[in-house]
């Protein structure tokens, strides 16, 4: 959610701690702020809105000083104002915090009663005002800081500064990701390592429950036991060209012309050229042991597990759960023997997520994830972490993400059938074939771009939106909702077709939009006869289609979009581009802020 950057450079640091923000702006924020040490003097500057605001500010006010901290705030105590944006600062001390500190009223209470006022409505005030009394007491900053986070429950990352100390920067990390970079006679964290990418390409990424004490030249990690602890250092990579839009108008836009590229690189890592097997990094797993299948994640990473359960049931024959996290940890459902646990996450960072892995430990023969960022908290944590290769993505609403865990969850699928002799050779190599010829079959469904930007205009005019699939088109109906939603703020509703008569057919009349994702597979004529259901109730059908699909049910409908034709398997894949291409033209047709949506955050690091 909230981003996080501090540096001790040898350079003024308010210019550089804003453009690491900016490159911060994905994750979502209502607004951002910087203090600075200068001269042994503790300032702050902060703004609502977007971070040009900030920006603004700093020219007429400007904040010298070359020891620094800064975050961009996604509200969650306190609505968004200048008053509750970070850093927090209270007399000596300021602080910035992503997280939620749980127990945060009963410490504010116990500062109230000392006398303390808040000036805030946030619950990281509270960290600010302990460490002050702390400090006032007698405690050196560092000690101020480990009585503070001793007082703390919740899950936060936190970085303090302190007056007369412009070579001391204290941080911890619980439950929220932290890293720090090393630089030549500098240091720096941030939230993660896109953010301090342009600054050094040596991250430490510090475990849970750490705590760092850092100079220019120096750092000191301590476990949650407050031993000395080791983490290693590790040189990252991220291409500038990977966070800019590269003449694209958007993000999104740019994320989502990516796909054939990524989603090729993706096929590469798991089947090799000259290979007819999938192959998974490490000591990979072994299916044939397995008997079933818990598959959790949030948001699209879920709606990729609801698609990939179809793969593992009818290609390795092999039972699946989904789950969201959020319901399964609270839960607590019993994890019986020879389980393996999946659990899917672009940032590897996902709360919800994260605690259901933690539940599933010791419990689960095996702890399999998919995910973005191979050095995450998920990805470490798991037995056996199986990256997507997608690249850096910046939009809000994910897109190339989404196909590529699609992919690999499907490579995974083929994996478990060949461990299960459930898939005969011929089979097996149909489906490595259709994959390998998959880059190309996506590049032809782009080029329809044109036809869904017109489509779109017409759906931007609506209210509410209907989507309509059966089989692996109903969790992309999910999907093609969610995405309208996100970005051009009209109500979606997905339902699998077959659930039209028991509820959703009394909301079709003239206004409602029906978008049905139907390809010409086995389940072709059932969805043929929902759409004839909403035409005669003068619904406007906009059918998603390959060309025999259109030839045979596109009479009467609204609107059509053709898709090339591709393997039944493949059709999850192919058809996320036109609900992607559909959700970005109208959010473009109604003027909304497509790469970065209202209230949303790309990282929910929170519960």
């Amino acid at each position: 959610m909230c981003g996080i950057v501090g540096v001790l450079g040898k350079h003024e640091a308010a210019p550089i701690l804003v453009e690491a923000l900016k490159r911060l702006e994905y994750r979502g924020y209502d607004s951002a702020g910087i203090a600075t040490v200068n001269d042994g003097k503790l300032a702050r500057r902060r703004a609502l809105g977007k971070l040009v605001n900030l920006n603004d500010l700093l020219v007429h006010e400007p904040l010298p000083g070359k020891s620094g901290i800064g975050h961009t705030r996604w509200a969650t105590h306190g609505v968004p104002s200048v008053s509750n944006a970070h850093p927090h600062r209270a007399g000596a001390v300021a602080v910035v915090h992503n997280g939620i500190i749980e127990n945060y009223r009963e410490l504010r209470a116990e500062l109230t009663g000392c006398g303390i006022e808040f000036q805030t409505e946030t619950d990281t005030e509270t960290v600010a005002l302990l460490a002050q009394r702390y400090l006032s007491e007698g405690a050196s900053p560092i000690e101020a800081a480990n009585k503070t986070l001793d007082q703390l429950q919740g899950a936060f990352a936190l970085a303090f500064l302190f007056d007369g100390e412009d070579d001391l920067m204290v941080a911890a990390r619980k439950g929220s990701p932290l890293a720090v970079g090393h630089g030549d006679g500098e240091m720096f964290v941030g939230s993660d390592a896109i953010a301090l990418a342009p600054l050094t390409d040596r991250v430490t990424y510090l475990d849970e429950g750490d705590r760092v004490y850092l100079t220019r030249t120096s750092i000191e990690i301590r476990d949650a036991n407050g031993a000395l602890a080791n983490r290693p250092m590790k040189t990252i990579q991220i291409d500038a060209s990977q966070v800019d839009k590269a003449g694209h108008k958007h993000y999104m836009a740019k994320e989502i012309a990516e796909q054939p590229t990524v989603i090729a690189e993706a096929i590469r890592h798991y089947l090799p050229v000259g290979e007819d097997a999938v192959h998974l990094p490490g000591d990979g797993i072994d299916f044939s042991k397995i008997e079933r299948l818990t598959m959790v994640a949030c948001g699209t990473a879920f709606y990729a597990c609801l698609t990939a359960k179809y793969w593992f049931e009818q290609i390795a024959r092999l039972p699946v759960e989904v789950d969201i996290a959020s319901e399964f940890r609270y839960r607590e459902p019993p994890i019986s023997g020879k389980t393996a646990a999946l659990f899917v996450s672009q940032s590897g960072e996902t709360a919800d997520t994260l605690a259901a892995l933690r539940y599933c430990e010791g419990k689960a023969d095996k702890i399999l994830s998919v995910v973005n960022v191979p050095e995450s908290s998920i990805a470490r944590e798991s037995d056996l972490a199986l990256p997507i290769h997608a690249g850096v993505e910046i939009g809000v609403a994910s897109t190339k993400a989404f196909t590529c865990q699609l992919s690999v969850l499907l490579m995974l699928a083929l994996k478990a059938a060949t461990d299960r002799g459930t898939i005969s050779a011929e089979d097996l190599q149909a489906h490595i074939s259709a994959l390998r010829g998959l880059p190309n079959v996506l590049t032809a469904g782009l080029e329809q771009n044109d036809t869904i930007r017109q489509a779109a205009q017409k759906l931007s005019e609506a209210r509410d939106v209907l989507f309509l699939g059966r089989g692996l088109m109903f969790p992309l109906a999910l999907e093609g909702a969610l995405k309208l939603k996100e970005i051009s703020y009209i109500h979606a509703e997905a339902y699998a077709s077959g659930e039209l008569k028991h509820g959703p057919i009394a909301l079709i009349d003239k206004q409602m939009p029906v978008v049905v994702m139907a390809p010409k597979d086995g389940l072709f004529d059932k969805s043929v006869s929902n759409m004839q259901e909403v035409m005669a109730r003068k619904g406007k059908v906009l059918l998603i289609s390959d060309a025999a699909g259109l030839k045979e049910g596109g009479d009467g409908t609204w609107e059509t979009i053709q898709m090339p034709q591709v393997h039944d398997s493949l059709t999850p894949i192919l058809y996320a581009l036109p609900a992607q291409m559909l959700a970005y033209h109208t959010a473009v047709a109604k003027g909304t802020d497509v790469d970065q949506p209202r209230n949303l955050a790309k990282s929910v690091t929170v519960e």
